[in-house]
Order: structure tokens, then C-alpha cells, then sequence
């Protein structure tokens, strides 16, 4: 019987590289000059740490052009609040990778929802689909993308 799995991941080698640009572009640019501004990446979580909010809201939009540029979707960031104590301030930004068990929830209930032949069954961090017809597998990937999801999903593990 064709299934597929309904996942949201990201290279994190992409991201690691990302990173990395981000913080050599910083040390170059003329306004981080002296101020200590830099990116930290600690698993899935990024780091940003500098002088002021402001020179926070750079660097975050040079992290957003890296990531773009390596084919990292902008959807899996979540970013926190900064905090500014004193003369630092810093801000944590999360790369986001696997599917929480309430979107589970939220996709498995679209799907059945659709009246569609196939059953999807929530497996760890990701959804399993299943069903006779490829035609209908079809369907639910082209319904999952124009569903109202604020994470970036992707569909692979096609089987026939």
C-alpha cells in the first residue's frame, strides 16, 4: 500500500554553514567594528549577541539573507525575545526540526477532514499517510501545502 511521511527538517549543515557566514560578514562590516557581535550555534539554537537592539535587528536580517541563501526555509526560525542587560544585548533564535505532537494533531485532523481514502497516523515527530491510490496521496500533499501551517513540512519516504 503507498504511504509517505509528512516531516519539517532542515539541512543543519546548511545552517551550521550559515552561521558561519553571517558571523565573518559581522566581523568585516564597518558598524560591528569593536562592538563584540557575534553568532553563537549551539545545536538548534542560534546565539545572537551584541552591543544594542538595534544592531540586533542587523544581524538578524544578515542570519535571514544566509539562511536564504543556502536553502534553509525561513519558517523553521522561531525568535525569542531580546534581552538588553546593561551593555549587552542578546537575543536566541531557534531553528525549528520535527513536527510538535498538537500540529500532528492539527494535520492528521485536515487530512480526515478532506474525506480523502487514506489514514495518517502520527509516528514521533512526523505524520504517516497512507492509502490505495497514489492519486489520493497526491491530493493530501497538494491540500497539506495550501493548509494554514506556520512550519515548513516536506514529503518524502514515498513508497508504492
Amino acid at each position: 500500500m503507498p504511504s509517505f511521511d509528512v516531516v519539517s527538517d532542515f539541512d543543519a549543515h546548511e545552517a551550521s554553514n550559515a552561521v558561519d557566514q553571517a558571523n565573518r560578514e559581522v566581523n568585516t562590516r564597518f558598524d560591528f567594528k569593536g562592538t563584540g557581535s557575534k553568532f553563537v550555534l549551539d545545536g538548534q539554537l542560534i546565539t545572537l549577541t551584541s552591543q544594542s537592539e538595534f544592531q540586533l535587528q542587523q544581524m538578524l536580517d544578515i542570519l535571514r539573507q544566509k539562511l536564504a541563501k543556502r536553502g534553509v526555509d525561513l519558517g523553521c526560525l522561531e525568535e525569542r525575545d531580546a534581552e538588553v542587560t546593561g551593555s549587552e544585548a542578546r537575543q536566541v533564535v531557534v531553528l525549528r526540526k520535527g513536527i510538535e505532537s498538537d500540529l500532528a494533531r492539527k494535520l492528521v485532523k485536515i487530512i480526515k477532514g478532506s474525506k480523502l481514502k487514506v489514514q495518517a497516523a502520527i509516528q514521533g515527530d512526523q505524520v504517516r499517510v497512507t492509502g490505495k491510490k497514489r492519486d489520493d496521496l497526491q491530493s493530501v500533499i497538494a491540500l497539506l501545502k495550501d493548509s494554514d501551517v506556520d512550519l515548513p513540512l516536506q514529503y518524502e519516504n514515498f513508497r508504492d
